[in-house]
């Protein structure tokens, strides 16, 4: 039988993940600081469509969406080119991690899965990444993101922890690698800018 926590954690998940027309959401990250102001960020655009369906609990994944191979191939292609960025196995369930290499400095270690993973990609072409809260739920709210349920659940150290939807364009692609550039700018301190990677 489920606990009154969990079937609380489930309903909040499903207000959460609702139409992407509702145009305010409300967010569960509602953590606001200084450091936010000085993040250059990119408006995200909404994302057309509804949400994918996902599972609410672990493992965290999609449900019935399928990736589109020549728009994962590239967006293997544009992640792998970011410098201080290799492959290696994920440290949860053998997934396709994005390491950063032992040469660039972490600056938000708790923004890191495991190791020096800062997110991993799905045999689906979704991904789980750490963005900065506020940019989290920048996402979450014009439907490219949704939380993880730790996040949902708001366990200590999983803040503004996110699963990016498959790109199913080029488009979308555009976006989510935005998304991506900005998790590894906030684990890192770094500046880099996606218009750089095309």
């Amino acid at each position: 039988m489920k606990s009154g926590f969990h079937i609380w954690v489930v309903a909040l998940t499903f207000f959460l993940v609702g139409s992407c027309k509702n145009d305010d959401p409300e967010m569960v990250n509602d953590t606001a600081d200084d450091t936010a102001d000085e993040v250059i960020t990119v408006e995200l655009p909404k994302r057309a469509g509804s949400r994918p369906e996902t599972t609410t609990d672990i493992p965290h994944v999609q449900i019935d969406v399928e990736l589109v191979p020549e728009v994962n191939e590239e967006l293997n292609r544009r992640v792998y080119s970011i410098p201080g960025i290799e492959e290696r196995p994920s440290v949860v369930a053998g997934w396709q991690g994005i390491w950063i290499t032992e040469d660039v400095s972490v600056v938000v270690p708790e923004a890191l899965i495991g190791d020096r993973e800062f997110a991993h990609i799905h045999n689906d072409g979704s991904l789980h990444i750490f963005l900065e809260p506020s940019r989290s739920n920048e996402a979450v709210e014009s439907c490219w993101a949704v939380l993880h349920p730790f996040a949902v659940q708001r366990l200590e150290g999983y803040d503004g922890f996110v699963m990016l939807y498959t790109p199913q364009t080029l488009d979308e692609l555009d976006v989510t690698f935005q998304l991506i550039v900005d998790g590894y700018n906030y684990v890192t301190g770094q500046s880099l800018l996606a218009t750089d990677y095309p």
